[in-house]
């Protein structure tokens, strides 16, 4: 039996092999005769071959542009829920109470953090946040204010007038020097048998909703908290939030230099929770470190860079996008100072520096030649600058100085295109025959109050927000000459601050 099944099977595999070698040779039959031997005739029909050859290409090709053409009209681009963003901000976190936000890191928190009374709408326009309503009386010295119903803490506490009225007396009061303080100077505020909040001002202020553009605090959280060590407190640290994402976490890399804050949608935002599930804020001491985060990819992206860092992006993966500021980098001369207080100095400066020079250090940005900017009022007719003259410039500054050489301090901040004009502006000043000091600094707490609230300098490079509001009160009123206030150049007019008040 065995010896049969075996024999059988030999005979199978070797009529398998011999149909298998007769296939074999067939198939090269086939292929000589119909294909190889017939190559010769290809010159014949070349012609033919080619016109078929690009007709199917031109098919190939219409048929993906075609694709590609008419994509938009079948696809669309669509938000979607959860995921998580990362951004990467310039400057250190002392605090995350949002009165004290002197920091660009520190002031994107409190923007992802907290709501504002008021805020700025997408027009660029002052618009309502956490008021339901916002109203003037017809002297323009009286605002109320009715908060939405319902709002919440992220602690799950209600936000109220008390809420309210606590935030602002805290920012008036001299001892805490909040970042807000000149929003609310001389403001009275108290709630009213309506249960709305009213802020009354000493004088009229046609667009008071603007200053309105502050956060609020929990005062169940901070009510018995001593002012003198408001941003020592753990609220600084772990903050109870309003805004968009509560506070989760904060993780501090081993040199202390950079923290990466963890924020979480917060469920109880009175617009409603976030598609994102959370947000990241990457805080980094120096420019290059962002740069370096954006090429590795640990940065979703940051609004920290100028145009002239664009060339250090080696990934195609970011998209730049240009958003219109209403702020101003201005040369702000310090009237009080010994150095700057002479009239006739200053405008002797003022001819001797060469602007087109100084401007070509900001590059991208938009000539500024007054405290106004045209979009906010509309109009486009100035008064004319004097016109640059260098040897007269420096015939009057020799005269006014004497045998004596005129020292001067000039300060900025490492933000943007500061330092490169402060550079310019150095070079410029010494070429006039000053002794100059250049000193550029952290934009930190420490600038605040070492240099900006003690006015530590003969000229300061500074960038101000103007904000949605053309109200020049705050920069230029003699009341706002002080340590809290913006007049960061002390000048003092009287018939400055009538006009002021008058324009309000």
């Amino acid at each position: 039996m065995k010896n049969s099944i075996k024999k059988r099977g030999q005979k199978f595999l070797r009529r398998f092999t011999r149909a298998t070698y007769k296939a074999e040779e067939e198939s090269k039959e086939h292929i000589k005769e119909n294909f190889i031997e017939r190559l010769s005739h290809v010159n014949n029909i070349k012609l033919l071959v080619l016109e078929w050859g690009l007709l199917i290409t031109a098919l190939i090709m219409l048929a993906v542009t075609q694709a590609f053409w008419f994509r938009d009209s079948y696809t669309d681009s669509v938000y979607t829920t959860e995921g998580s963003y990362t951004e990467a901000t310039y400057g250190e976190v002392s605090s995350m109470n949002p009165l004290f936000a002197a920091t660009n890191s520190e002031k994107v928190l409190s923007r992802l953090m907290f709501a504002t009374v008021a805020t700025v709408d997408r027009s660029g326009h002052m618009g309502i946040g956490l008021a339901e309503k916002i109203r003037a009386s017809e002297d323009g010295k009286v605002w109320t204010v009715k908060l939405r119903d319902g709002l919440k803490w992220s602690d799950g506490e209600p936000i109220t007038n008390q809420d309210l009225i606590f935030t602002a007396n805290l920012i008036t009061n001299p001892k805490v020097n909040s970042v807000y303080s000149t929003n609310l100077a001389n403001v009275k505020v108290e709630e009213n048998e309506n249960g709305e909040v009213v802020f009354t001002l000493p004088t009229a202020y046609a667009d008071f909703m603007s200053a309105l553009n502050f956060p609020v605090v929990p005062k169940h959280i901070l009510e018995n908290v001593d002012v003198q060590n408001l941003i020592e407190n753990d609220f600084s640290s772990a903050p109870v939030t309003s805004g968009a994402f509560s506070f989760n976490a904060t993780q501090v890399n081993s040199s202390g230099d950079e923290k990466v804050i963890y924020l979480s949608s917060n469920p109880d935002y009175y617009k409603g929770k976030t598609l994102l599930n959370s947000f990241v804020v990457h805080t980094y001491d120096d420019k290059e470190k962002i740069i370096g985060a954006l090429n590795a990819g640990s940065a979703t992206a940051t609004a920290e860079l100028s145009e002239v860092d664009k060339d250090k992006i080696n990934t195609k993966q970011f998209q730049e996008k240009n958003s219109s500021l209403n702020s101003g980098a201005f040369i702000f001369f310090n009237t009080t100072s010994n150095s700057t207080k002479s009239l006739e100095l200053r405008q002797a400066i003022r001819q001797g520096l060469n602007m087109v020079k100084i401007r070509e250090a900001a590059p991208e940005t938009l000539p500024l030649d007054y405290p106004l900017l045209t979009s906010q009022i509309g109009i486009n007719v100035f008064p004319k600058l004097p016109a640059y003259d260098y040897e007269s410039a420096k015939a009057k500054i020799a005269e006014i100085s004497g045998e004596d050489q005129i020292a001067l301090k000039v300060a900025t901040i490492n933000s943007g295109c500061l330092p490169g004009v402060a550079n310019v502006v150095t070079e410029e000043l010494k070429n006039l025959g000053f002794n100059v000091d250049l000193a550029t600094y952290e934009e930190n707490q420490d600038f605040i109050k070492d240099v900006v609230s003690k006015r530590n300098y003969d000229i300061l490079i500074y960038e101000v927000e103007l904000g949605a509001d053309p109200d020049l009160l705050p920069y230029y009123h003699s009341s706002q000459a002080s340590s809290n206030g913006l007049n960061l150049s002390n000048y003092r007019n009287a018939l400055v601050d009538d006009l002021l008040l008058s324009a309000r």
